[in-house]
């Protein structure tokens, strides 16, 4: 049974540990580490019927690499990618392209959560664009501290568990 709750993925320090990338000459990520519960927590939400999307800042060739070196090309049922796009996080493109490909209006942007490890990308870029903002702290990459009220998230966690239980709840509190 699918889920109502809708939801974006980040990818760097969010899904995938970033200190693992191996890079060729172009720039291009050719494989990397996912955090430690990344591949288990994708699955299982994909298996319990929720929606995700990715929506992130890189190359397209990279995410291509990333997700098939782990068995996970098939997890995301659209991929709103920043090099495709011509703009980076917190620009709406990036959320309004990954809506449109799912077929959602405004009226959806409630049952939309964004799931990102960085303050002024992925919080703040939620924020903006009036979804469900959750900070995913596990790296300790970057600044956690949110500097104003449009780098507070709504949520934060730090463990996958978290993650599944508050989506969980999320997804409960709609009906």
């Amino acid at each position: 049974m699918s889920k109502k709750l809708i939801v974006f993925f980040d990818s760097g320090d969010t899904i995938v540990d970033e200190s693992t990338e191996i890079r060729d000459d172009r720039g291009i990520v050719v494989k990397a580490d996912l955090h430690a519960d990344g591949k288990a927590l994708l699955q299982r939400l994909v298996h319990d019927g929720y929606t995700l999307a990715l929506v992130a800042d890189g190359e397209v060739e990279s995410f291509k690499n990333v997700y098939e070196q782990h068995g996970l090309s098939d997890v995301f049922t659209t991929r709103a990618i920043s090099e495709a796009l011509g703009d980076r996080k917190p620009a709406a493109i990036m959320f309004q392209t990954a809506m449109d490909a799912l077929h959602l209006t405004d009226a959806d942007k409630k049952r939309v959560v964004m799931i990102g490890n960085n303050l002024i990308r992925d919080v703040v870029g939620a924020n903006r664009y009036g979804i469900t903002s959750i900070l995913y702290d596990w790296s300790p990459r970057y600044d956690m501290t949110p500097k104003n009220a449009e780098e507070t998230p709504d949520y934060r966690v730090s463990t996958s568990e978290e993650l599944y239980a508050l989506l969980e709840k999320l997804n409960g509190d709609l009906d």
